[in-house]
């Protein structure tokens, strides 16, 4: 089975273009908050980049693994089959074993349901936190933020979802809905789209998701949902926007290095930790992220200037680009045919893809450590190009002529 998220990619760069579009059209490049800002999107962009790369070996060994095996393991209820409800019998999305109707509308709602618990738990508890603050850190608001992800998600999203392996919902309706769930929320990362009238009352939006993007006071932890808004709305996170939301984080990320905005949440946190005595040292793991041994920290209110812009230069625009677009493509098709590459192959393409992507960092954080490696990585990228071609040229002088 192919990965929707996988099948999704290209499409993602052609509506992030066609925001770009709209936004000069409506003059919203420009001004003291523009809508995109080159490093800001490539930051995002990478980090979106390393997600699916881990993705690999996290979402779909451990994370998809665990919640087979669980379901595997002993579930409490087998789906009643029936032909033809979906289209015809066979392998796919819609086989005699997950073809009720019914069934694939319980799952969606139910992984949505989870999700708004999942999401409201990591904005809780400070670990949690610690890994899922990588979407936040953008001061911007736009779709490229969208692909903005964590590389630790995959792990912490199991114990959440595993109920569903034992209540018995198949592994394949959940990992459709699941990325469904997720693409849905790819576009409600925009500031170009105002408020949608009844839809406000039930779904996710724009406007509903700027709040929860914000970090003035009165829309910091809310507004969690993913499809359904009626969950917020019920269990008291909901708010409307008022104003437009300031963007990003409490506390800054002042880097464009995406493994660093995975890595620095944790190392902060460990440092806290560290800094405590007793149980608090433990506690400051599982407490909200405002807590403090002397009490609950201030949010306070937000200054409208963007506290991340840093300067770049044409050269390292054009660089950046040309390597963001041969990894993008180099990335997308292993994922949709890694079951198909030799193990060896996807793993040095995954690995030099990580590696493009968190130079770009070292680049524009101006790390001396940049200008060595950089030849480095471009003569393995060769050298690797000719074994890959000199692998496949192989297989292709077996072939029956």
């Amino acid at each position: 089975m192919y990965d929707p998220i996988a099948l999704a990619i290209p499409g993602f760069f052609v509506l992030i273009a066609a925001e770009l579009g709209l936004g000069a059209v409506m003059g919203r490049l420009g001004g003291p908050r523009p809508l995109y800002r080159y490093v800001d999107a490539l930051t995002d962009l990478g980090c979106g980049v390393l997600s699916q790369v881990t993705g690999l070996v996290l979402g779909a060994v451990v994370a998809n693994g665990v919640y087979t095996a669980v379901y595997e393991a002993g579930h409490l209820w087998d789906p009643p089959r029936v032909p033809g409800l979906l289209g015809n019998e066979g392998p796919g999305f819609f086989s005699a074993s997950a073809s009720h109707l019914l069934l694939w509308i319980f799952a969606f709602i139910a992984v949505d349901f989870i999700y708004y618990w999942w999401h409201r738990a990591h904005h809780r508890v400070n670990l949690l936190w610690a890994a899922h603050v990588v979407h936040h850190q953008s001061e911007d608001y736009n779709l490229a933020v969208a692909l903005r992800q964590s590389i630790l998600t995959a792990l912490t999203s199991i114990p959440f979802y595993l109920p569903l392996a034992i209540l018995g919902v198949p592994p394949v309706t959940f990992f459709v809905c699941s990325a469904l769930n997720t693409l849905y929320q790819f576009w409600i990362h925009t500031r170009l789209v105002g408020k949608l009238g009844p839809l406000e009352w039930l779904i996710n939006t724009p406007s509903h998701h700027r709040v929860h993007h914000g970090i003035n006071p009165a829309y910091i932890d809310k507004n969690h949902a993913g499809v359904f808004i009626v969950w917020d709305r019920w269990f008291g996170t909901f708010v409307e926007e008022e104003e437009e939301p300031v963007y990003g984080t409490v506390q800054p990320y002042l880097s464009a290095d995406p493994l660093w905005a995975n890595v620095e949440p944790l190392w902060k946190l460990g440092q806290l930790s560290a800094s405590l005595k007793g149980w608090d040292r433990l506690k400051v793991w599982f407490a909200p992220p405002e807590w403090r041994h002397e009490g609950n920290m201030r949010v306070p209110e937000p200054d409208p200037e963007l506290r991340w812009s840093p300067a770049t230069r044409p050269y390292q625009t054009a660089w950046t680009a040309l390597w963001f677009g041969i990894s993008a493509v180099a990335l997308t098709g292993v994922l949709l045919i890694h079951h198909q590459l030799p193990t060896e192959v996807v793993g040095l393409v995954g690995f030099l893809v990580f590696w493009t992507i968190t130079s770009f960092g070292w680049l524009y954080d101006q790390r001396p450590l940049w200008r060595w490696q950089e030849p480095l990585r471009l003569i393995l990228v060769l050298l690797t190009g000719i074994w890959i071609a000199n692998l496949y040229l192989a297989e292709l002088s077996r072939l029956p002529t």
